[in-house]
């Protein structure tokens, strides 16, 4: 079953903690970023870790309210992308129920049903093990294909104290429940309304609306 969150915190989010997205070589990006290529699979299909670009410029003075492992305040009920995907064995139905922008922030919600008649062994399959976060679905990411840039999920501190700004979980998920998670990243640009969801190992939703 789904183990408790940890107890809620204001997390400050400053220029110099949080993650914000990546952009690809020709566009035009602010100082000190780094740049890093999305290549066509990358958008299909899970990419690695490995050298995934992050910046904290698009998130310059953001303040985020509430503790990475609990639940943002959300639309869990209105499903805007479902999709029946298998994973590590598992018969599991997704729902993205949620993309809201706020200030300088978004946060994605989305939930996993179990539907097959043994537990899902999720281990690390959504995290960041690299950063130390691999229990959490700090690996998932926004990809935006018309303007070349990926956003990753937003952090504070550095490995080994890493936090992120999203859930965590446990490595099983029993037959039958329900996972409600969530992520927050650096807003997008106004203009992006609909972005590319890659959620690893549970697959690539594209064209989700921004609200």
């Amino acid at each position: 079953m789904r183990r408790g969150t940890t107890p809620v915190a204001v997390v400050a989010v400053t220029a110099a903690m949080l993650s914000g997205c990546g952009m690809l070589p020709g566009q035009q990006g602010g100082g000190g970023e780094e740049r890093q290529p999305v290549s066509q699979e990358s958008r299909g299909s899970q990419d690695s870790q490995e050298g995934r670009a992050t910046s904290a410029a698009d998130a310059t003075e953001a303040t985020a309210t509430g503790d990475p492992g609990e639940p943002a305040p959300a639309e869990q009920e209105r499903v805007i992308a479902r999709r029946e995907v298998k994973a590590s064995g598992a018969d599991l139905t997704v729902e993205i129920t949620g993309l809201k922008r706020q200030g300088r922030l978004s946060t994605l919600t989305w939930k996993v049903t179990n539907n097959s008649d043994d537990r899902w062994q999720m281990n690390s399959d959504m995290g960041d093990t690299p950063g130390g976060l691999g229990l959490t679905v700090a690996g998932i990411s926004l990809v935006d294909p018309v303007n070349g840039k990926r956003y990753v999920v937003a952090r504070t501190g550095k490995y080994p104290r890493a936090k992120c700004l999203c859930s965590d979980y446990d490595v099983f998920t029993e037959a039958g429940e329900v996972l409600p998670l969530h992520a927050t990243f650096a807003a997008p640009p106004p203009d992006v309304t609909k972005i590319n969801v890659d959620l690893k190992v549970l697959g690539v939703f594209t064209d989700v609306p921004i609200s």
